[in-house]
């Protein structure tokens, strides 16, 4: 029974997230959509396993080169969702087909040397049973090989791939999003690792081979419980993530200041002038939604020319400029009610969680939130 559970647990987890990733309602994004694809390639992976580990030899058999093809796009379809987290609007088969090409050739050729593979010959090669050495198996083995030598270049390339577009693009988020939480890039990174450490497992697992895991239950219970958390982890953190880069931008920050500087000097005193009644008067920091397009509508100007003039004139991102606002509201706040519960306080001042409040203070300030109203009110005593 506790082999079952063993096993069936990232088989759950894994369906989990594919529904609640696929049946998105009004939140749908494109990211999120891909991953739920992602989490149901790793649903055939781990479903296969139990068919494998139970010796479910004829169910196995069959789903084994779906097994396979699930195995080699894993990886590729990761990286497809950390580009549309970044530099694609949405999904496109004409355009991505490329990262999945490989895993697709493999997969014909395993399907080949399957058909042509006897029964009890592809069984006995499943399996680990004594088989005798036909051309045919030999071909199949090639083929076995070449898909372990492909999984290991993908997983490295992934993984280089992810960490070069969070490092060119991951900025861009803080020029979109006020909400701390969301323009922050620590979520992206830690699905990042966390892909490193489930690589890693896959690896080793794949060194030790399923036999290791077959006669002893304890290592059985390692890998689920490093499989399950991992994927659950990726699930939950996607499930939160943003797109890093929400308005696709390829400009480098020279671009961004040449944009700034085809404004006339008129035209950008009045954009400024704009943009301080929206604060100072407006308020508009309090809605903790608000993202730079909000800024650009109601200037009537366009997202780049108001990120450039933040930039240039106040010498801050986006997400800094916002709550450099909230943080003042923040201030009041506690003067004139210090007994405000920490969650009407981020309520009111447009953080919209308390840890996005906590965020700020200690980004701005380096301060905890109690050391930041000790200071407050220290300042009203004073």
């Amino acid at each position: 029974m506790l082999k079952i559970i063993l096993l069936l647990s990232p088989v759950y987890v894994t369906l989990f997230w594919c529904i609640v990733l696929n049946t998105q309602g009004d939140n749908y994004s494109a990211p999120k959509s891909f991953l739920g694809k992602f989490m149901f390639f790793c649903f055939i992976v781990y479903l296969s396993h139990f068919l494998y580990f139970m010796k479910l030899e004829e169910a196995y058999s069959c789903i084994d080169p779906l097994y396979q093809f699930a195995s080699l796009l894993v990886y590729p379809m990761y990286y497809i969702y950390f580009r549309l987290l970044t530099v694609d609007r949405k999904f496109s088969f004409k355009k991505h087909f490329v990262y999945l090409l490989p895993s697709t050739i493999l997969f014909v050729l395993y399907s080949i040397a399957v058909f042509f593979t006897p029964q009890e010959e592809y069984k006995a090669f499943l399996f680990g049973k004594e088989h005798h050495s036909l051309n045919h198996l030999s071909y199949i083995e090639i083929v076995s090989f070449l898909i372990r030598i492909v999984f290991l270049i993908q997983v490295i390339l992934t993984v280089i791939g992810n960490f070069r577009l969070i490092r060119k693009y991951g900025h861009k988020a803080a020029q979109y999003y006020s909400d701390i939480e969301d323009s922050s890039i620590s979520k992206v990174r830690l699905l990042n690792y966390t892909l490193i450490i489930t690589a890693i497992s896959s690896f080793i697992l794949g060194m030790l081979g399923r036999g290791f895991f077959s006669s002893e239950i304890t290592y059985l219970a390692i890998a689920s419980v490093v499989f399950s958390s991992m994927l659950f982890a990726i699930g939950w953190l996607g499930n939160k993530q943003k797109s890093l880069n929400p308005a696709y931008e390829t400009d480098s920050i020279t671009e961004t200041k040449q944009k700034s500087e085809e404004l006339s000097l008129i035209r950008q005193e009045e954009l400024l002038n704009k943009i301080e009644y929206l604060f100072n008067d407006r308020k508009i920091y309090l809605n903790s939604s608000l993202t730079i397009l909000d800024v650009a509508r109601l200037t009537g100007t366009n997202r780049t020319y108001v990120s450039s003039l933040i930039n240039h004139h106040f010498h801050q991102n986006f997400s800094a400029f916002v709550n450099s606002y909230r943080l003042k509201e923040l201030e009041e706040k506690i003067l004139f009610n210090p007994e405000y519960p920490h969650q009407i306080l981020a309520e009111t001042c447009g953080f919209g969680s308390i840890d996005s409040m906590k965020r700020a203070i200690n980004l701005r300030y380096k301060l905890s939130l109690q050391e930041f109203k000790s200071e407050v009110l220290l300042k009203k005593v004073v």
